[in-house]
Order: structure tokens, then sequence, then C-alpha cells
């Protein structure tokens, strides 16, 4: 079980290419307040450097991944000052077991956006 992992990465399917710089916070849920587990940026590669969580971190439950893309819209001009159409995109979605690899990417653009369980 300690080879499991939890990665995601970002692409900006308005502009064809990996989303740089977008920041990603990562939240396990439970029965309580939701705890924030990790934090990155993304690379040139729309990827983060390291998993978001891996090894004995990455347990059964209930996680949820949160891209500040309003704030990657704006700064790739993509989107006015203020308030745009997206802002924070939550992904929540559920690991069954612990040991397995978890990819959760997601597509972006100004006015929409999808996910899939990637490999």
């Amino acid at each position: 079980m300690a080879d499991g992992r939890l990665t995601t990465h970002v692409l900006d399917t308005a502009l064809g290419r990996p989303a740089a710089g977008l920041k990603i916070t990562l939240y396990r849920l439970g029965s309580g307040a939701a705890v924030k587990l990790s934090e990155a940026v993304t690379n040139a590669d729309g990827r983060t450097n390291v998993p978001m969580l891996a090894g004995a971190a990455v347990l059964p439950g209930v996680y949820e991944l949160v891209f500040r893309a309003g704030d990657y819209l704006r700064e790739t001009g993509q989107i006015e000052p203020g308030v745009g159409f997206l802002d924070e995109v939550p992904i929540r979605f559920g690991v069954r077991e612990a040991g397995q690899h978890y990819h959760v990417p997601l597509l972006l653009s100004p006015f929409a956006y999808s996910t899939y369980r990637g490999s």
C-alpha cells in the first residue's frame, strides 16, 4: 500500500498548452472540517513537481483538489481583472484503494472545465 499516490495536471484548452503557474490545494474531507494536506503550483508542463499525496499518506476517503483557476486566467490575460466566470474549481473525489495511483487532471478554459480519472 505504500506505493499509492495522487497526481494532477492542468491543460489550458483555450490556449492549447499546459497551464503553468496555477496554484492547487489538496484537502481531505471527513466528518469534521476539511484538512489541508498539501499545496503546489504547476510547472511549465502543467504538472506539480511532486505528487500531491504519496505513500502511506494516501488513505481511503474523500478528497478535494481546489484549482485557483481565476487567478491563472487573469494572469494569462484570458479574463479581465475582477470577477470572472470561473474562480476556484473544486474537484471532489473518492479514494477506495490506498495503494493505487489516482491521477485527477483538469482541462480548463475561461468558461468551462472537465476532469476524469487518468493514469
